[in-house]
């Protein structure tokens, strides 16, 4: 892990995303956190340890998920597969397929595994997985605020982490989509997938994988807005824990009240064309039961 000395820093954006407005100022008291994403050889270790069976691994109940058809009812999870060609951009049912014995194993689907994955984030995690870990651990799921501290690296006044480039130099700095999306990925970077943790340049704070490779659940609930900036010095925030859990239901599906968590930080799937979401000021927000190929996690701990 890496200790980082905490501060004030100006937090979301105001030229990007509407869920990242408005831009405001926070501060975060220190804390230790990993340096890389949690990998498959890292969780393998604790579910060999604990016995611990992730959600994904285990077969919805019928009661939560009224008028579900049967045939969804069973252990699975979301896996990405590209189209043959151009899509409408606004359904993204034609890229993401629920697809049953996916999970950590086995990340996208019963005929794959983690064989020479060892270093590669683990995905197919929900909030309660990575919460168990992280218990085993001695640590903590970061707060949003945390996450997106340690992301910036110390150089929030820019557009990306590194700077105002995405490619300075044409150097790949993180392992993200190139090409239109969701058919046309030149792998330019060298991976089509998640890619080993480390292997693309680490920030000013020397963290790896804070931008691309796989999303990272925080402990923060979801609302579509952040707070408004207090705009005086004695009423910036400290530590803030995020919105209330009231906030982050879906309001396009009232009838099944699942909540949400902020995601940070972009994964593979993040292209130029469609989610632009490579930033450390990007926000996303993910069910609290939904595991997918391209989510993973990082712990922090308290000083």
């Amino acid at each position: 892990m890496i200790l980082l000395p905490g501060g004030r820093f100006r937090m979301g954006s105001d030229v990007h995303y509407r869920e990242e407005a408005p831009a405001h100022e926070v501060d975060v008291s220190g804390f230790w956190i990993d340096r890389t994403p949690v990998t498959n050889r890292e969780f393998a270790a604790f579910v060999a340890e604990t016995g611990h069976l992730t959600l994904a691994e285990q077969a919805p109940n019928a009661a939560d998920y009224p008028g579900a058809l049967p045939e969804m009812l069973v252990a699975a999870s979301l896996v990405f597969q590209p189209t043959t060609g151009p899509v409408r951009l606004n359904d993204w049912s034609q890229w993401w397929v629920w697809t049953a014995g996916a999970n950590w194993r086995h990340p996208t689907g019963p005929g794959s595994s983690i064989d020479g994955l060892e270093d590669h984030p683990v995905v197919q995690v929900t909030p309660s997985d990575a919460e168990a870990y992280a218990a085993w651990a001695g640590k903590r799921l970061p707060t949003e605020a945390e996450w997106e501290y340690a992301g910036w690296g110390g150089n929030s006044a820019h557009e990306f982490a590194w700077g105002d480039d995405l490619e300075p130099g044409g150097r790949h700095m993180a392992n993200i989509w190139q090409g239109e999306f969701p058919h046309g990925n030149t792998v330019a970077d060298g991976y089509f997938r998640t890619s080993p943790v480390g292997h693309f340049p680490p920030n000013g704070f020397g963290l790896s994988d804070m931008i691309g490779n796989v999303w990272e659940w925080t402990s923060s609930w979801y609302a579509d807005r952040h707070a408004a900036n207090p705009g005086k010095a004695c009423c910036v925030p400290q530590n803030p824990r995020g919105a209330a859990l009231e906030t982050s239901y879906d309001p396009a599906m009232p009838d099944i009240r699942i909540p949400r968590r902020v995601l940070k930080g972009g994964s593979h799937l993040c292209a130029l064309s469609y989610c632009r979401r490579y930033r450390p000021a990007a926000r996303h927000a993910q069910a609290i039961d939904s595991s997918t190929s391209h989510i993973g996690f990082r712990c922090v701990k308290d000083v």
